[in-house]
C-alpha cells in the first residue's frame, strides 16, 4: 500500500512556533493549540552579542493560539478561535481525561510554572482556554516539559491524576491535579541531571514510574512509589543529549527516545540496558509522538532534519523501524501531533489557489541557545547573531537578526505584502504542490492530519496523510 501527503494550511504565528497538540477528547478533536516562543533582550540590557549570558536581562515572550479545524470549508479548514499572550510556551499536553468536566490542557512556559487552562465554551459554538490552575516550579528556571499520568485511555477512576514536569535546572517535579481543593498541588521535586532536564514523561502502563532526559546525555528512570533519591536505571546509550520520550499507549513497555545525537531508540522498559531498535534520522530528535489508533506509527520532529514517520513493527526476533516518509526540511522542526480524527473524502477534490510562499535556509542551532540561553559546552559552537537579508518583490530589504550556530544562511523569499500585513493569516503553497508532498510506502492509515511547527518561519503547517 502506498500514499502520500499533502500540504492543506499553513498559518503564520508571528513568534516561532515550537509547540502543536491536538485535542484527544471526545468532541473536541477538531480543537487545536499552538505555542510560541520569542526571546527578546530587554533595551536596556547589556549588548552581548552571543545571547547567552546567563546575567544579560531577557524577554521570553509567548502566545498560545487556539484553532478549530471545518473540513467544510477544504481551502482555509483551520480557523483561529483565540490566541493568549502569555510567557514563552517550551511544552504542552492536553489531559487524555476531563477535569472537573472540561477538556485541560497543562503548559510548561518561560515563567518557570506549569499552567492549567480549561475549554470553555463561547459564542457561535466556539470555545475559548481559560485559566484554570498554576503552579511555579521555582525561582530563575525554565519548565521545559511536562506530561500527564493519562497518556492512554482506560484510567481507573480511583488512580489519582498526576504530572511529571522537568526544568532547566535538571530538576523534576511530581504535581498532582485535584478536581475539587487546591487544583495543582506539588508532591515532591528531586535533581534528575546535571545540565537542563530537556524532557520527562510517565510510563502510560505502570504510572509510578517516569523517565527523564537531561543535556548530560542520560536517560533515566525514576519510581514515585518511593521518595525519589537513586534512579531505576541510567543509560547513557544515547551519546548527545536527550530531548524526547514517550511511552507507547498501545504496546505495553515499549519506550521511544530521541537525542541530539539523531537517533531514536526503542526500548523494552523490563531491559533498559540495551535497545530494542536505532534509527538514524538525520537531525535532533525534539518530540516524538505515537499515533493515536496506528500502534507501529510513529511522529517525529528532527529539528533540522525535518518531521519523519517512522513504521516500528515487530519482527520475530527484533523490533524493526523504518522511515516511511518526511515532510519539509527547510526549517527547525520542534513541535509535531497527529490528530485524533479522519477527514472525510470530500477535502480530496480541492486544491487551495496558489499565493506566494517562501522556505528559510536550514541554519542549525542548539536547543539550549534558543531555549534555555545557559551555557555553552563543547558538542556546538556558541550561537552568534547573523543579519539574514530579506529582499521583497518591489527590492525593498529589511534585515533580521535570527539565531545560528556559525553554518551560512541563503535570503529569504517572502511573503506577499498582504500576507504580511495579516497575523495569523493563511498561507498557502504555490500551485506546485509536489513540493511539499509527502511520500508513504507501506503505511496503513486513512486520511489523517498532522500538524507540523517550523520554528525561523514561525509557521505552522497542516498536512494530509493520503492513502490508496
Amino acid at each position: 500500500m502506498g500514499g502520500r501527503g499533502r500540504l492543506l494550511q499553513a498559518v503564520d504565528t508571528e513568534y516561532p512556533a515550537d509547540s502543536v497538540e491536538w485535542c484527544p477528547l471526545e468532541g473536541f478533536r477538531r480543537v487545536l493549540a499552538c505555542g510560541t516562543y520569542q526571546l527578546r533582550k530587554a533595551e536596556d540590557g547589556p549588548a552581548d552579542q552571543s545571547g547567552l549570558d546567563v546575567e544579560e536581562p531577557q524577554i521570553r515572550l509567548g502566545r498560545l493560539y487556539l484553532y478549530s479545524f471545518n473540513e467544510d470549508t477544504p481551502v482555509s479548514p483551520l480557523i483561529e478561535v483565540q490566541r493568549r499572550e502569555m510567557s514563552a510556551i517550551l511544552d504542552m499536553k492536553w489531559c487524555h481525561v476531563p477535569v472537573a468536566g472540561h477538556a485541560l490542557l497543562g503548559v510548561a512556559n518561560a515563567d518557570g510554572s506549569i499552567e492549567l487552562l480549561h475549554l470553555v465554551a463561547s459564542e457561535k459554538s466556539s470555545y475559548t482556554l481559560q485559566p484554570f490552575s498554576s503552579l511555579a516550579l521555582g525561582e530563575q528556571c525554565l519548565a521545559l516539559s511536562l506530561d500527564w499520568s493519562t497518556g492512554k485511555a482506560g484510567r481507573a477512576s480511583s488512580q489519582p491524576l498526576k504530572i511529571i514536569s522537568s526544568d532547566s535546572k535538571g530538576r523534576l517535579h511530581l504535581l498532582t491535579v485535584n478536581e475539587t481543593g487546591p487544583r495543582l498541588q506539588a508532591v515532591a521535586t528531586w535533581a534528575a541531571h546535571h545540565f537542563e532536564a530537556w524532557i520527562a514523561a510517565f510510563n502510560y502502563w505502570q504510572t509510578e514510574i517516569v523517565y527523564s532526559g537531561g543535556d548530560d546525555g542520560l536517560l533515566k528512570g525514576w519510581d514515585m512509589r518511593n521518595t525519589p533519591g537513586s534512579p531505576l536505571f541510567t543509560s547513557k546509550r544515547h551519546s548527545m543529549g536527550v530531548c524526547s520520550i514517550q511511552s507507547s499507549p498501545h504496546r505495553e513497555h515499549i519506550l521511544a527516545t530521541g537525542s541530539y545525537d539523531e537517533h531514536i531508540l526503542l526500548w523494552d522498559t523490563r531491559n533498559m540496558q540495551q535497545p530494542l531498535a536505532d534509527m538514524p534520522v538525520q537531525g535532533g530528535v525534539w518530540r516524538l509522538k505515537w499515533h493515536p489508533f496506528h500502534p507501529h506509527l510513529l511522529l517525529a520532529a528532527c529539528m533540522h532534519g525535518g518531521f519523519k514517520i517512522l513504521d516500528c513493527q515487530k519482527s520475530e526476533k527484533e523490533e524493526v523501524c523504518t522511515v516511511l516518509s518526511y515532510v519539509w526540511r527547510n526549517s527547525l522542526a520542534y513541535g509535531v501531533d497527529w490528530s485524533w480524527f479522519s477527514l472525510r473524502p470530500l477535502l480530496q477534490a480541492q486544491q487551495p489557489p496558489s499565493l506566494a510562499s517562501f522556505s528559510h535556509s536550514e541554519m542549525g542551532v542548539r536547543a539550549a541557545d534558543l531555549v534555555c540561553n545557559l551555557k555553552i559546552t563543547s558538542e556546538l559552537p556558541a550561537a552568534a547573531l547573523e543579519r539574514v537579508v530579506v529582499e521583497d518583490e518591489e527590492d525593498h530589504t529589511s534585515q533580521i537578526k535570527l539565531p545560528h550556530a556559525g553554518k551560512p544562511s541563503t535570503s529569504l523569499q517572502p511573503f506577499s505584502e498582504d500576507t504580511k500585513k495579516s497575523s495569523s493569516r493563511l498561507y498557502v503553497p504555490m500551485s506546485k504542490i509536489c513540493d511539499h508532498d509527502l511520500h508513504l510506502e507501506g503505511a496503513n492509515f486513512e486520511n489523517s492530519v498532522l500538524a507540523t511547527c517550523s520554528f525561523y518561519d514561525h509557521v505552522l503547517h497542516l498536512w494530509k496523510c493520503e492513502m490508496s
